[in-house]
């Protein structure tokens, strides 16, 4: 029981105050979309995630702006042209509103189902760790690297998940427009051999009436 607590203590010595967001957005043809997010404190930590589902070349124009420093002009923290999908993590430097945006204005008619993720993590302080009575400190240690090795782990499953899911999302997408090309295609392919089959009997019956006023 007491080890048990030691964990539990252990891992909210690590906890940190995450608020976030995930949403999935489809932008239309010449649109542009931004969302919004607020820092109250500087030095806070600001992830930001994003995926082209489907729609086009899926590639995306997108950019991040922060506030200025005392309320100053706005400054570009991030931006990028014709991307598929981008993870980052920066320290936000300034309290205010941070805007993400993405760009669809260089499409003509295609429209992007774009996934992405905001999360404001504002880190604790560090608790006192709890150690056990007749414990040495190597061992506290040896269980604080592995809660650490732990929390890496799991944020690997994560991007990993994400990765699959997009890349799976793309195959579907890709499917998709197969099947509805070789459906166009056949359809076209069917019609061609209608207006062939018509003009070979069109100049069959052109032959014979061609004959039978010879014979006349």
């Amino acid at each position: 029981m007491r080890s048990f607590a030691t964990i539990a203590s252990l891992l909210l010595a690590y906890c940190t105050a995450v608020y976030a967001t995930a949403l999935t957005y489809r932008l239309d043809a010449h649109e542009k979309a931004c969302f919004f997010a607020n820092v109250e404190h500087k030095g806070t930590k600001v992830a930001f995630y994003f995926a082209v589902q489907s729609g086009g070349s899926f590639d995306i124009d997108y950019s991040v702006v922060g506030p200025g420093s005392n309320g100053g002009q706005e400054k570009v923290i991030l931006d990028g042209t014709k991307e598929r999908q981008g993870d980052f993590v920066f320290t936000a430097n300034e309290v205010g509103e941070y805007r993400f945006c993405f760009n669809n204005e260089m499409s003509t008619f295609a429209e992007k189902l774009v996934d992405f993720e905001i999360a404001i993590e504002n880190e604790a302080p560090r608790a006192a760790i709890p150690s056990k009575q007749g414990s040495s400190p190597e061992q506290t240690t040896v269980l604080e690297e592995s809660i650490l090795k732990l929390s890496a782990q799991l944020s690997t499953i994560s991007r990993n998940q994400k990765y699959f899911r997009t890349r799976e999302n793309r195959n579907f997408s890709t499917v998709k427009s197969t099947e509805k090309r070789i459906f166009n295609f056949s359809l076209m392919e069917g019609g061609l051999m209608v207006v062939m089959a018509g003009l070979q009997v069109a100049v069959v019956r052109f032959f014979f009436q061609g004959a039978r006023k010879g014979y006349v």
